[in-house]
């Protein structure tokens, strides 16, 4: 049927019709099957224990209108949802509307009138999703692999401030130059999309972070390319792989052709530019979060089911419940000077 036939049977409905087929059609779009996935692989024995791995488990009951399953190695019971962001979530009918409203990025105030639900459910909501894609692109890298770090000034957004007076936004350190007033951030990417994006510390950075950071994705196949920092030139002969450093101080910004840090620093810029303009900045507490965000974005920039493969990464997680009951401990281990967030 074309569009004309379709538009004149659709005006033959009455007012109240074409209203309620609206909201259906509406309704239909806003549904994510992929939230199934999940209990479909446990179904199909091709899932794990959350707790041990293991791959000897049963059917064994429901729980709250979830399948159940019991382990035969640990003895302990799970459900689809079990250590995933869906862990504990009431009201999961209304999961896939909350996720394309994410999709467009909007504010929490314009999800909660939108939905009908509490500021700090969405709030809880989005920072439970976002601790899911903390091992997205958890691949190595190979090949020619920049690596630079970049700087945000220390938030206290959304919290009361004490023993200073609260800054506006778009502020400026007191100190010049890098303080511990600003938070580092390694943004470490290959030329096959391999990404990672790490809270490091407050201030300059230490051959230390750069280990914490990408020392498990290094393999004897990286090129590093980076600044002449000598904290790389460390990490890179601890690591014994080749090393190019880039010294923008000499005006030197590519190397043989082939070596430069180009790549990592349009990543920086747009890391930058999306998190002041599309949130007008964030805490530093959720830093780590947003880079999750960003770095899953720019991973899954060329899919056609963009929300689909989001959504499917992101259940892959069996410790993102974990990880977000662990936020208030890694902001305290940040401020407290400690080299991993």
């Amino acid at each position: 049927m074309d569009t004309a036939k379709i538009k004149e049977v659709l005006l033959k409905l009455s007012t109240e019709e074409r209203k309620a087929l609206l909201l259906e059609i509406e309704q239909a779009d806003l549904q994510i099957p992929v939230l199934e996935n999940r209990k479909h692989k446990l179904d199909d024995r091709i899932g794990s224990c959350p707790h041990c791995s293991s791959k000897k488990y049963r059917k064994h009951g429901k729980d709250k209108g979830s399948q159940r399953y019991y382990c035969n190695g640990c003895k302990r019971t799970f459900t689809e949802h079990t250590g995933t962001w869906l862990a504990g979530l009431h009201k999961k009918e209304l999961v896939s509307e909350y996720l394309k409203l994410m999709e467009q990025e909007l504010s929490l105030d314009k999800i909660k009138k939108r939905m009908g639900i509490n500021k700090k459910t969405a709030f809880d909501w989005r920072h439970k999703i976002l601790s899911s894609l903390a091992t997205t692109g958890s691949g190595s890298f190979t090949g020619i692999t920049e690596s630079d770090d970049t700087f945000f000034l220390q938030s206290s957004k959304g919290r009361k401030v004490e023993g200073r007076k609260p800054r506006k936004r778009g502020g400026s350190a007191k100190k010049r130059g890098i303080s511990k007033e600003q938070v580092a951030v390694i943004v470490t990417a290959d030329r096959n999309d391999e990404i990672d994006m790490s809270v490091a510390r407050l201030g300059r950075i230490k051959k230390v972070d750069i280990e914490n950071a990408i020392g498990d994705k290094i393999t004897e196949r990286t090129i590093l390319c980076s600044d002449s920092h000598v904290s790389y030139k460390g990490f890179a002969k601890d690591n014994n792989i080749e090393h190019h450093a880039i010294r923008a101080n000499l005006k030197q910004y590519v190397k043989q052709k082939v070596y430069h840090v180009q790549h990592v620093n349009s990543i920086d810029s747009r890391l930058k530019k999306w998190i002041e303009y599309q949130f007008c900045g964030v805490s530093t507490k959720y830093l780590q979060l947003y880079l999750n965000w960003f770095k899953t974005k720019e991973k899954l920039k060329k899919s056609k089911e963009f929300m689909k493969d989001f959504v499917s990464m992101s259940l892959e997680d069996i410790s993102a419940k974990e990880r977000f009951l662990k936020i208030d401990l890694c902001y305290q281990q940040l401020i407290g000077f400690t080299t991993h967030y």
